[in-house]
């Protein structure tokens, strides 16, 4: 058991160091990465195509990495918006890590992206614990998945600097108590923000591309406890 945990830190130690190596690159080159991790079935990739066409009418420029165990149609999706898009297949491993990162954006990313989207492998469970030199983690829920997903999964709600409920056109129907899980995700990471979006009807249209923005010009992006904690 030992020999595991062990090995686990170390695993979880090397990454850190690539991603913070990586985070200073894409800094230094004025790119902010936003790290988005959800459920399957989520409407990450609904939402992240409307914002990556927002972020493009507004002339910002933004480019999006999106990984999966198999199929490009995420990236196919994604690519409907005009802005560079690339589809990481991961082989069955179910998460991202930042030196498979640091190796898909080597001379891919162009040199004037702004803000990198990285859709990441959907599951939160794995990718909770890899750090991708990412600015902004962001963690996003649908109505339809139930009020208690914060408290099922502490360690990805509780390091997320935001958090998106997707689908709230749905909420109704879901009969989902928005107040029980702003109540649950207050528990696991006190302060942060819980944004409510929808794609069908433009509840929340632009919040990442603004969060993006704003933690790219400077502003101060919500600290974790669970992260404080760590560190």
């Amino acid at each position: 058991m030992c020999r595991t945990v062990d090995l686990r830190q170390a695993v979880l130690a090397k990454n850190a160091m690539a991603a913070n190596i990586l985070r200073s690159e894409l800094t230094a080159r004025g790119t902010t990465v936003i790290n988005l991790l959800s459920s399957p079935g989520s409407g990450k990739t609904a939402l992240l195509e409307r914002e990556l066409l927002l972020a493009r009418e507004r002339g910002i420029t933004a480019a999006a990495l999106t990984a999966d165990l198999a199929t490009e149609n995420d990236a196919t999706r994604l690519a409907r918006s005009g802005v560079p898009v690339k589809q990481v297949l991961t082989d069955g491993l179910c998460h991202l890590e930042a030196d498979m990162l640091a190796g898909h954006l080597h001379d891919w990313l162009p040199e004037d992206t702004r803000l990198l989207f990285v859709e990441n492998v959907g599951n939160l469970v794995c990718p909770a614990s890899y750090d991708l030199g990412e600015t902004l983690r962001v963690v996003l829920a649908s109505v339809t998945e139930g009020e208690d997903k914060p408290l099922k999964y502490p360690t990805a709600f509780g390091l997320a600097n935001l958090v998106v409920v997707t689908k709230s056109d749905l909420a109704g129907p879901a009969g989902f108590d928005e107040a029980a899980f702003r109540d649950h995700v207050e528990r696991v990471n006190p302060g942060v923000e819980v944004a409510l979006t929808s794609v069908r009807s433009g509840e929340g249209a632009g919040v990442l591309v603004d969060r993006a923005l704003a933690a790219a010009e400077g502003h101060a992006v919500h600290a974790p406890v669970m992260a404080r904690a760590e560190a």
